[in-house]
């Protein structure tokens, strides 16, 4: 059996798992499936990677930092990429969500963020268009590390960054007060307000990870794959079954959900053909719903 599937199955999952903490803390911090929250992968992709452009065109063209394919560029971009992400989930929110979610009717916002989603991924294909760009065309030959599994130093490169920037919201967490204050208003958002936490800065700060951590998501997915406006949408029920899978609210759970159906559907490709890649997130989704509905981290509310 040929291992490679593991390499794929973890830079899959780190898409997944990261764009899945935005799933998990936003529903368990505002109470609600935010579906628009694929599309701000895609926004912040091509956010990126407009950036990258302004860029060449202040600076020409940059070598690449040997042997990843991109160079500092790109960096610079994505941290612009992040803040532009970040900050359009939140203008989204205080135009849109707060709104309703005043008026105590969830699912009129859950269906909001429906179409919210769907105006987002519209624009984004008229602007852009449907044809898939790149950030770069260049081709990397894969190092083999042994059991016949290769790896390229963009892959590398990429779970490294996976990995820090979930110790670091892992951290923020559970080692701030700003994380203190998002674990008690996801517990109990009324006693939150009693005993003087300001909740309108931990959405903010909700809105803000979230998005930025989509958009580091989205970047990873143009790096690897390619660009396009329909690339989050095609993450949207694997982050959600993610995030319900380690439990809502749960930082490592929806890194490790995101881990284990990314390994699934790689796993799947090699084994029944990748026509069943797809349903490999809704059969994992129901069963987690059937067996443990409060996921593998979650804890039952009191």
């Amino acid at each position: 059996m040929n291992l490679q599937f593991i390499v794929d199955g973890l830079l899959t999952g780190s898409m997944i798992g990261l764009g899945a903490i935005g799933v998990t803390l936003t529903y368990s911090i505002l109470r609600f499936s935010n579906f628009a929250h694929g599309d701000f992968m895609g926004w912040g992709t091509y956010a990126t990677l407009l950036a990258v452009g302004a860029i060449a065109a202040l600076f020409g063209k940059v070598a690449p930092i040997a042997p990843l394919s991109f160079g500092w560029p790109l960096i610079v971009a994505l941290v612009c990429g992040m803040a532009f992400t970040g900050a359009m989930a939140l203008a989204l929110d205080k135009v849109l969500f707060s709104r309703l979610r005043s008026k105590g009717q969830m699912i009129i916002v859950v269906m909001a963020s429906f179409g919210a989603s769907m105006a987002l991924r519209s624009l984004l294909e008229f602007i852009f268009t449907s044809r898939p760009v790149y950030f770069s065309k260049a081709i990397q030959i894969a190092m083999p590390i042994g059991f016949g599994i290769r790896i390229t130093p963009d892959q590398i490169a990429l779970l490294l960054l996976t990995v820090l920037l979930v110790t670091a919201v892992h951290l923020m967490m559970t080692r701030t007060q700003a994380g203190r204050s998002m674990r008690a208003v996801s517990q109990n958002p009324a006693l939150a307000r009693v005993v003087g936490i300001d909740v309108s800065s931990v959405v903010r700060i909700t809105w803000l990870t979230g998005g930025a951590l989509a958009c580091v998501a989205g970047v990873m997915i143009g790096i690897l794959v390619q660009i396009r406006p329909l690339m989050g949408f095609d993450m949207l029920l694997p982050m959600f079954a993610a995030a319900i899978l380690g439990g809502i609210g749960s930082v490592p759970g929806a890194v490790l959900g995101g881990l284990i159906i990314g390994l699934s559907e790689a796993a799947a490709v090699q084994l029944v053909g990748a026509e069943w890649r797809a349903a490999i997130s809704f059969v994992l989704l129901m069963a987690v719903l059937f067996v443990r509905p409060i996921g593998l981290f979650g804890v039952k509310e009191r």
